[in-house]
């Protein structure tokens, strides 16, 4: 073997011009559909961990004293619980909003990757 030849090849490979194959036009136009919705769920979903977890130390009065503050935690706690209760179901439905804006053009590059 010509381990010189198989080098130059390698390193030939690396800097030749790639044409963007439809595999990777497919993995894009998913990524395009989901993107959104994730995005939207990691920071609604951290927002009302927040929000959960600020509640929770005010109501236990690890910050504040009073009763007043404690009314309020345990308030500002369920609006940071049902926060992460709707999140996934927002997310759902982001979800499906996506795949029906990108549907026909997924299915158009696929049905020309399985007819190949």
């Amino acid at each position: 073997m010509n381990t010189d030849k198989i080098f130059a090849e390698r390193l030939a490979s690396e800097y030749a011009v790639k044409d963007a194959s439809k595999v990777t036009a497919l993995k894009k136009l998913d990524r395009q559909a989901k993107l959104p919705a994730t995005i939207f769920a990691y920071s609604v979903g951290i927002a009302a961990a927040l929000v959960t977890g600020t509640g929770m130390c005010l109501s236990m009065k690890v910050i504040g004293s009073g009763t007043g503050i404690m009314v309020f935690g345990i308030i500002l706690g369920l609006i940071g619980f049902a926060g992460m209760g709707i999140n996934y179901l927002v997310y759902r439905k982001m979800i499906e909003a996506g795949k029906k804006k990108y549907a026909f053009e997924v299915m158009e590059l696929a049905k020309q990757i399985s007819g190949e």
